[in-house]
């Protein structure tokens, strides 16, 4: 079955599996959550449930935000999101998802907005490489030089890397696994590195990569025609 859940992302850290290795590790406060509104088939076309998180006081929305979720019957949410399930006609309004809906080896995607540079130059922003330092480079060795062709076009294309805004965007990563699950502390614990600083909101939902399940150790061929020179000793390696 999907799941989905909002959640806020605490910091990085790292654990100690049972093998004594470490393991980078993010942990996300998820939840709780409430399911605000439901979309079917029959009137919006497609199913989804939108859900709420972290409380907000009643001045801080709209009077639109203020009438949402009175018709909801749930208290002020501050964060909704919608998100498209399998089996969301399973799910009601008023419906509480807690962080127990994932568990320990879930493969999931994270989405979140990263972090903001401001305005950056092509070097940092794309990656790109500066002019020589010697043989008369001048002092245009972090500037982004020629881009465009001259006069047919006679356009940069659209598109183009170079200097702008860095950040800011909204960035899923995605196959990551959650190591850890706590329902007490409404903590997720997932490997790897999330989007967005501490403190940005993320949203995780089941994975949408194929997993592939690891097969046993190839072993050895029971064809003596086929295993190896140290099991059949007629193979020409073998008598040599």
């Amino acid at each position: 079955m999907q799941k989905a859940i909002i959640g806020k992302k605490v910091g990085m850290t790292q654990i100690f599996d049972e093998t004594g290795h470490v393991i980078p590790v993010t942990v996300i406060e998820a939840g709780p959550c409430v399911v605000t509104q439901k979309k079917t088939n029959e009137k919006d076309g497609y199913q989804a449930v939108q859900l709420g998180f972290e409380d907000v006081k009643e001045s801080k929305l709209s009077k639109g935000e203020q009438g949402h979720l009175n018709k909801a019957g749930v208290s002020f949410k501050k964060h909704l999101k919608e998100f498209k399930l399998e089996k969301a006609d399973e799910i009601n309004v008023g419906d509480e998802i807690k962080a127990d809906a994932f568990k320990a080896g879930d493969h999931i995607d994270v989405t979140g907005t990263s972090k903001g540079h401001g305005y950056e130059g092509p070097i940092k922003r794309c990656g790109g490489h500066r002019t020589p330092m010697t043989h008369g480079g001048g002092p245009v060795h972090r500037q982004a030089g020629s881009m465009g062709p001259t006069s047919s076009p006679s356009r940069i294309f659209k598109g183009h890397h170079g200097a702008g805004q860095m950040g800011v965007e909204q960035t899923t990563v995605q196959n990551l696994i959650v190591v850890r699950v706590d329902p007490e502390l409404n903590m997720i614990v997932v490997r790897g590195a999330i989007p967005g600083p501490k403190g940005g909101i993320v949203y995780l939902k089941n994975t949408v990569k194929t997993i592939h399940v690891a097969k046993g150790a190839a072993g050895i061929s029971a064809n003596p025609q086929k295993a190896s020179a140290r099991v059949n000793p007629q193979k020409a390696s073998a008598r040599k």
